[in-house]
């Protein structure tokens, strides 16, 4: 299991409602990009990284592994952001371009604690099962949940196939790594074949009709936490406008 689905299970926040954490996150996304970046989408990030670390009781570390890569990602992308091309040979610095790439990675940012907070304490087996509540269609979900499942299977045979080269020195000269990297990906790939197979033939020996019986425990969102959540984005937003008329 991936850390991040082990601490959404591990999670103070486990046994609340999905729509309460959803609720609660995707508001804060939308604040960060209809915000202003400063000082909104701080705000925000800030707000995101407090619930996380704080209530959500999401470890420190775990944050930093979760989010360094999305983090570079952004980084990478608003690196562009500083030049202006202007012909072919004609390369110089934005005026704009420090203040335009500021307000792309901040709101990026803070968009990427927002969605950590969710993910972090909501497994997606509490998910999946109550989105067709909402008009998503049941062919979707089940094919998430059965991609999220093969996920984890190919992960595993990776991790297997990797360690039996490893013991056979297959990554002892760059030669041999090379070569030990095309046979991974080979027999992870009729890995994946075979377990995608085996899963059809054991959905069509129980009857699969299209649609997969699935029991869900019956949750109800937390009034106190819903208003709490409503009220906690109001005054993000009025803070905002605060700031921004006072500076």
């Amino acid at each position: 299991m991936l850390a991040l689905d082990a601490a959404a299970y591990a999670s103070p926040w486990r046994r609340r409602h999905p729509a309460e954490k959803a609720l609660l996150a995707l508001g804060l996304l939308g604040c960060a990009l209809l915000l202003p970046p400063w000082p909104g989408a701080a705000l925000v990030g800030v707000t995101a990284a407090v619930a996380l670390l704080g209530p959500a009781a999401l470890p420190p570390r775990l944050l930093a592994r979760a989010a360094r890569t999305p983090l570079l990602f952004i980084l990478t992308g608003s690196v562009p952001m500083l030049v202006a091309v202007s012909g072919p040979t004609s390369v110089r610095w934005a005026p704009d371009g420090v203040a335009t790439a500021g307000a792309t990675a901040g709101r990026a940012a803070a968009a990427l604690l927002c969605l950590l907070l969710f993910a972090a304490t909501t497994p997606l087996a509490d998910v999946l099962p109550r989105l067709h509540r909402i008009g998503v269609p049941t062919a979707v979900t089940e094919v998430a949940a059965l991609i999220y499942r093969m996920l984890f299977l190919l992960l595993d045979s990776v991790h297997a196939v990797r360690q039996a080269q490893a013991a056979r020195l297959g990554y002892r000269t760059w030669a041999s790594t090379y070569r030990s990297l095309a046979g991974q990906a080979g027999a992870v790939f009729l890995r994946a074949f075979s377990l995608a197979r085996r899963l059809e033939e054991g959905l069509a020996l129980r009857g699969y009709t299209g649609s997969l019986a699935v029991r869900t425990e019956v949750r109800r969102p937390s009034a106190a936490f819903l208003a709490t959540t409503v009220l906690l984005l109001a005054a993000l937003v009025l803070a905002t406008r605060m700031l921004v008329v006072t500076g």
